[in-house]
């Protein structure tokens, strides 16, 4: 299949929002603020911004050099650009990634649509019992079940539009709507008396708990985040145009992730510490304490349904890029049609998805190496194969792929000057650095476990 045969993002803008999309997430939203609070407040988010612009930026920037310079998928691509090698295995490294990703990740934005579907029948009080209501939920298998299989469908649906029509469409309403909803919940959540000490857990420096853990914490919070060593930059990247400045993208990007992942914090840890809870993060923030929290609040059903439509929304947003790599793979490497791709896509995903599901329920003792199928596909995705990737990544980027063509990807031909030492630094950082982090992520990550 040749690159005009291609589907493709219309404007630089649509590529910019589609990468936006990708990169807000689930963690910007129950991650990163506790993860702020708990290691020194600013602090680590000073630490997390030097991981981004010295460690993730370059990653990114060479992942974009390797998707639009092949002009393929993730698989295609590195087999493309180094033909006879073994370098397609990294490919297909990044598809299975994706496939375990979206395993568990699709099961989450269940969880998304059930409560944005009980905020809005404004089912909970401030008598619910709301941990036993999450339990609840999870054990049920039918409703469980149900809504992972909404979510996937309604993935699939936006997937089979195709690039334009799908992704950069839904992306431009989506992220605008996001954009506006966070805004008002943290203005509102700013008035909110106690709103002080929320800030102060997100804000204020504390130097004295800042270690090596903090960092790799920072760094690993911004590969997730970012979707880097996962195959999605370099999907993306593959269909824009020659002319789409990359380093500005690769900016915006990180800037934009970084501002909403922020703007979350303002928008629920004042509200928390209102409430007179102490922050927690992942599900329990999510389903268990904010719903609390929403209940016990002035003009609280009305910001919960505002909530959950942003929490499923971030969710779909994600699991569209971790999927359009998987369908891209399908449909280039075994030449069949978009419908056929999401097809096949859908059913080996909910194969997986079923086992994670059912991992609070029916199959809560089936275990895989000490772990439920929920934890096992989320523990390997994000704690190795994400990580692996990155790695392989920056090291095909900076060794693989030739300096003048890198430059030239960057450059966009020559069209935009770049100074020299910009290039120069971003290439030492593909080459070096950043390999070197990311392994010592690796190393720590098997010897801790």
């Amino acid at each position: 299949m040749s690159a005009k045969e291609r589907d493709s993002f219309k404007s630089s803008l649509g590529v910019i929002l589609a990468l936006i999309g990708s990169a807000i997430g689930l963690g910007n939203l129950w991650r990163f603020p506790y993860l702020v609070g708990t290691n020194g407040g600013a602090a680590f988010i000073i630490i997390y911004l030097v991981c981004i612009v010295f460690l993730c930026m370059p990653i990114m920037v060479g992942e974009f050099v390797i998707g639009r310079r092949s002009q393929a998928n993730v698989f295609g691509a590195f087999k493309k650009l180094s033909s006879g090698s073994g370098w397609k295995h990294t490919g297909a490294l990044a598809v299975l990634t994706c496939i375990t990703l979206l395993s568990f990740y699709v099961v989450v934005g269940g969880w998304t649509i059930d409560y944005f579907v009980k905020s809005l029948r404004m089912v909970f009080t401030s008598q619910t019992d709301f941990a036993a209501e999450f339990n609840n939920m999870v054990s049920s298998t039918g409703e469980i079940l149900s809504f992972t299989v909404l979510f996937l469908v309604i993935n699939g649906i936006v997937i089979l539009a195709g690039v334009r029509k799908g992704i950069e469409r839904t992306n431009k309403y989506l992220m605008s709507m996001l954009a506006v909803l966070i805004v008002l919940i943290a203005v509102y959540s700013l008035t909110l008396p106690g709103a002080k000490q929320g800030l102060d857990f997100l804000f204020k420096p504390d130097f004295s708990k800042v270690n090596f853990d903090t960092a790799l914490n920072a760094l690993g919070q911004g590969f997730l985040s970012l979707s880097i060593g996962c195959g999605s930059i370099i999907t993306y990247a593959s269909y824009t145009r020659k002319e789409t400045n990359l380093l500005k993208t690769t900016t915006i990007t990180t800037l934009s992730d970084t501002a909403f992942a922020i703007i979350a914090g303002i928008a629920i840890l004042p509200a928390v510490f209102s409430a007179g809870m102490s922050p927690s993060e992942g599900a329990g923030l999510a389903f268990v304490s904010l719903p609390y929290v929403f209940a016990n609040m002035p003009m609280g059903k009305i910001i919960s349904i505002l909530f959950y439509f942003i929490l499923f929304a971030a969710a779909l947003s994600s699991s569209i890029s971790i999927t359009e790599p998987v369908v891209a793979f399908m449909k280039e490497e075994f030449r069949t049609s978009r419908l056929k791709a999401v097809i096949t896509s859908f059913f080996i995903v909910l194969l997986f998805a079923v086992l994670c599901a059912l991992s609070f329920g029916l199959l809560a003792n089936v275990k895989l190496f000490g772990k439920t199928f929920f934890d096992f596909f989320d523990y390997i995705s994000s704690n190795l194969f994400l990580t692996i990737g990155a790695l392989l990544a920056a090291i095909f980027a900076g060794w693989k792929i030739k300096k003048e063509d890198f430059y030239d990807e960057l450059t966009s031909g020559g069209k935009y000057k770049i100074p020299k030492w910009i290039l120069k630094s971003l290439r030492v950082f593909v080459r070096y650095i950043a390999p070197l982090v990311v392994a010592t992520i690796i190393v720590n990550s098997l010897i801790g476990n």
